[in-house]
């Protein structure tokens, strides 16, 4: 799939893979304080929102390479980080703080187990 794609095809398989993202950390984050649940459920959905287009940035970057030549007017070309690659790191900092801040929402207890085990799968 095409980086930016915004075909109805495009559009409904990004939308399968969030709701099976949502669905697999909904199933780790089952026994939640009822307190936390809401708090939880935004975070689990902006994350697999985060993870869909990381995916399709990582697919990019595979393809295309990090940098690219550039000039502008008369300059000597030059190699840049392409904007996939700056949009691909930035992201993937907020989506392993996102993680981060979901993890510490669980009881201790499944904290070192049942997290640990789903997220080192992943």
């Amino acid at each position: 799939m095409a980086l930016g794609d915004t075909g109805e095809a495009a559009k409904k398989r990004r939308a399968a893979k969030a709701k099976a993202e949502e669905k697999r950390l909904l199933e780790v984050f089952a026994e939640i304080e009822e307190s936390r649940k809401k708090t939880v459920l935004g975070l689990i959905r902006q994350g697999a929102f985060m993870l869909v287009q990381l995916e399709e940035l990582k697919e990019d970057i595979q393809l295309n390479g990090v940098t690219e030549r550039f000039s502008q007017g008369d300059q000597e070309p030059y190699d840049r980080e392409r904007p996939s690659s700056k949009i691909y790191n930035q992201m993937n900092g907020s989506y392993q703080k996102l993680i981060k801040q979901l993890t510490d929402l669980l009881p201790k207890e499944a904290q070192g187990s049942k997290v640990g085990d789903e997220f080192e799968s992943f």
